[in-house]
């Protein structure tokens, strides 16, 4: 890269930044509220937490899933029905390209409203609850 500066968003911080600020918010006070409740926890209930992380599905892999579910389902759907159904397959693209480059596409809008959160997001829960075991030990 010739410059610091770039119009691509890093790409840690691409979602929050084109995320509504009250669904930002709104996700950090559910992270807070769960490390206050894990913090009167024992290593068990922890631990137990920890899995629970390790299985949530981040913003990255649910906007996947759901893309490309739209391009193979309206694939399918327009070799056997009707041709129409190939444009659903260049949006669906198209999406993926804007939230490459933007960090943002319209489907995001949806995946943050329903709480889904960021890979970052789920690290920082787990990154306190390890340093929570660490200091017990």
């Amino acid at each position: 890269m010739a410059s610091e500066s770039t119009l691509l968003p890093p790409m840690t911080e691409k979602v929050n930044m084109n995320t509504a600020p009250y669904i930002n918010r709104s996700i950090q006070k559910r992270i807070d509220k769960s490390l206050v409740y894990y913090r009167k926890q024992n290593t068990s209930e922890i631990r137990k937490r920890l899995t629970e992380l390790d299985l949530e599905w981040d913003t990255e892999r649910v906007l996947k899933a759901n893309l490309a579910s739209v391009v193979l389902l309206s694939s399918i759907l327009g070799l056997r029905k009707s041709k129409k159904w190939m444009i659903l397959s260049g949006i669906a693209s198209g999406f993926m390209i804007q939230h490459s480059l933007q960090g943002w596409c319209p489907p995001l809008s949806l995946i943050r409203r329903l709480n889904v959160r960021t890979a970052s997001e789920i690290n920082e829960e787990r990154d306190a609850l390890l340093q929570l075991l660490k200091e017990r030990n």
